[in-house]
């Protein structure tokens, strides 16, 4: 291919000898593509020259591929994002993008979209615009829109796109949940035209879709039949229902208000495009959106603590105990590629932590043979012979120091070099563990929380005499089993149970005092928290929250949750508790509650964690104000449209300022 466009710092242009104009998105000086002015000027510039080679009859066609090795788009640049200040900014920045979206719809010879890696957001708005889309088996190609995690939904008129692509069924839930669709379900649904199985087959799949002239099937009449009235509002109306009961409209408009959209303008796709605009530039602007790109920063700041150039690499673990926790740690370490051997004095107890980890790979691995190498990689270690090769080795057995220490004294005699020796201990403190240890700098605390394969957060715990370089293994370790990791002292509770523990106390208090429960819960949840905190506390366990306050010194002696623990009730696991529990779910009445109340009850319910999280900032137990918002966001589902407790503390203490300040002014 000759070059014949210069002055591109984003994109590679050429023509080829067959006429066909290829253009390769490769962003400058970034490891990912993401569609930011400068990139999206330089397209406009791109379809100029097609334009001008089409008239010229001198281009058959154009391939839009990317030049990255991994990734073809992961949206727009929401770096830029918080440049918007007012809804006409918002609007006046979409116009030319979906201006130049509609002019390669209209060119006259084929588009073809040549994909491999993850193409979302923008990048999934801008293959739709395209005539024909072909993508790579790869199972690091993915499509989705996920814009509502971002409090907004597709603003490059994806929504009238993809309607009229894969049906409305498909699209409005693709663009209410946010997820990744793989590329063999995306050919499916409709996304996506045609399936190679290798990148370096992309490039002749594109050449021989332009020769063809190849262009896409948009959904059947029969998809399309739901956009009519009245089945478009009968759809809207059971997508709000289900929609309503996984979030609520005052904390997360975007979906709603996308619903609404739909519902409206849906049964004519041009003028769906036309009110996308309106209805989305009020979502892009509002203190919901702003916090939830917060939050996306915040997961960026935890994976930057794993260190960069790291030449230490686990691919090995050993995990001793298969409980619950020790099993499910196996299985997410499994579900990541690593092999593991799982250790238990119990042969049932092991053969039931491996038994439970099938749900895990049937959700992870789509396939027979890659569900059966994941089996292959979870080996039954009874005796233990796996710690000499492991390359990280971690404890989840009962909470009894003495025990620990005469584990890890024998550990330390067998492990290699640069293994990595490491305690789940969520009470026991670090030093004390590592005192036997003729090398107490190698034990870190690696705190997972339960449901291991849900929750995101791990803590990494140094202890007083941990070494810098294992704290980093931990870390290392952890973004590699695709986890977020958050360094932090070694204090009882760490960060996240010190900070909740006041929390879920105060809450009981209210309950010892007759607050009704099912009213504190749902004023939590009013706040914005997934759960309350009576609820939590029988998820969790009531023995091992009573455990856990009697370490934090908030002894529950004489209270209704010692007397519950004492009586063998423990919450759900053994289906009574502060609640009775059938199915898995508490039973609770049909109360209503004053919105005013629980709204003043939610806010004062926060109160204690808001003011732990600031003693836990001040003692250093991690390094930053983000770093406890974060760890409290992905560690306990603090409301993340709130931006973490810190975070909507300042937010509050400002409001109030600007409030004194205009009382004075008047």
């Amino acid at each position: 291919m000759t070059e014949t466009t210069a002055l591109l710092h984003d994109w590679r242009f050429s023509i080829d000898g067959e006429n066909i104009a290829w253009a390769k998105f490769d962003r400058e000086g970034e490891s990912a593509n993401s569609l930011g002015r400068r990139p999206i000027e330089e397209l406009n510039a791109i379809i100029e020259r097609v334009e001008a080679e089409v008239r010229a009859k001198s281009v058959r066609g154009l391939v839009i591929m990317s030049g990255k090795e991994r990734g073809y788009i992961v949206g727009a640049d929401i770096r830029e994002f918080d440049s918007f200040e007012t809804e006409n900014q918002v609007v006046d920045s979409l116009r030319p993008v979906n201006a130049l979206l509609d002019r390669i719809e209209k060119l006259s010879v084929p588009v073809v979209a040549a994909i491999h890696g993850v193409c979302v957001g923008g990048g999934l708005e801008l293959i739709l615009a395209c005539h024909y889309r072909i993508a790579t088996r790869d199972d690091s190609t993915r499509v989705g829109f996920p814009e509502v995690k971002l409090g907004i939904f597709p603003g490059f008129n994806g929504t009238a796109r993809s309607i009229r692509q894969v049906g409305p069924m498909a699209a409005m839930q693709a663009m209410l949940t946010g997820g990744m669709i793989r590329a063999s379900a995306a050919r499916a649904l409709g996304f996506i035209d045609q399936l190679v199985s290798s990148p370096g087959e992309l490039h002749w799949a594109a050449r021989k879709a332009v020769l063809q002239n190849r262009k896409s099937k948009t959904a059947s009449a029969a998809k399309l039949l739901l956009t009519k009235w009245p089945l478009r509002g009968i759809l809207a109306n059971k997508m709000r229902q289900e929609t309503a009961k996984k979030v609520r409209a005052d904390h997360y408009p975007a979906p709603f208000r996308l619903i609404d959209l739909f519902e409206k303008e849906g049964g004519d796709l041009d003028a769906m495009k036309a009110a996308e605009t309106t209805a989305f530039a009020p979502l892009m602007v509002s203190d919901t959106a702003r916090n939830l790109r917060r939050v996306f920063r915040l997961t960026e700041l935890l994976k930057g603590q794993a260190p960069k150039g790291l030449k230490w690499r686990p691919s090995r673990v050993h995990v001793i105990g298969a409980g619950t926790m020790g099993a499910d740690i196996a299985g997410v370490c499994v579900a990541a590629g690593m092999e593991v051997t799982l250790q238990d004095i119990s042969a049932e107890q092991l053969e039931k932590g491996i038994k439970a980890q099938g749900k895990l790979f049937a959700k992870k691995f789509k396939t027979k043979p890659t569900r059966d190498a994941a089996k292959a990689r979870l080996i039954a270690d009874p005796e233990g012979k796996g710690v000499a090769r492991a390359d990280l080795v971690i404890e989840a057995i009962v909470e009894r120091l003495d025990i620990k220490q005469k584990l890890f004294a024998d550990l330390e005699t067998k492990i290699k070099p640069d293994a990595v020796l490491a305690t789940n201990t969520s009470s026991l403190k670090l030093e004390d563990i590592a005192s036997p240890l003729r090398d107490p700098g190698r034990l870190i605390g690696l705190h997972f929380f339960s449901p291991v394969p849900q929750m995101p957060l791990v803590e990494v715990v140094r202890g007083a005499t941990t070494r810098d370089e294992e704290v980093k293994k931990g870390a290392a370790f952890v973004t590699a089993i695709g986890k977020f990791p958050l360094i932090t002292k070694d204090v009882p509770g760490f960060l996240v149970n010190k900070v909740l523990t006041p929390y879920m106390f105060a809450a009981m208090t209210r309950l010892e005092a007759g607050e009704d429960k099912e009213k504190i819960d749902e004023a939590a949840r009013s706040f914005g928290m997934p759960m309350g905190p009576i609820e939590l506390a029988d998820n969790v366990g009531l023995d091992i929250c009573a455990h856990v306050a009697k370490i934090l010194g908030q002894s529950p002696e004489g209270s209704r949750l010692e007397r519950l623990v004492e009586s063998g009730r423990l919450g759900k696991k053994t289906g009574e508790g502060f609640y009775t529990w059938k199915d898995g779910k508490p039973v609770k009445s049909d109360k209503t509650f004053p919105k005013e109340e629980l709204e003043r009850l939610g806010r004062e319910l926060v109160e204690p964690m808001i003011a732990e999280a600031q003693r836990s900032l001040d003692e250093g137990v991690v390094e930053t104000a983000d770093l406890v918002d974060a760890g409290m966001i992905f560690g306990t589902g603090f409301a993340p449209f709130r931006g973490g407790p810190l975070h909507y503390k300042n937010n509050l203490a400002n409001a109030d300022g600007a409030s004194s300040s205009l009382a004075a002014a008047e």
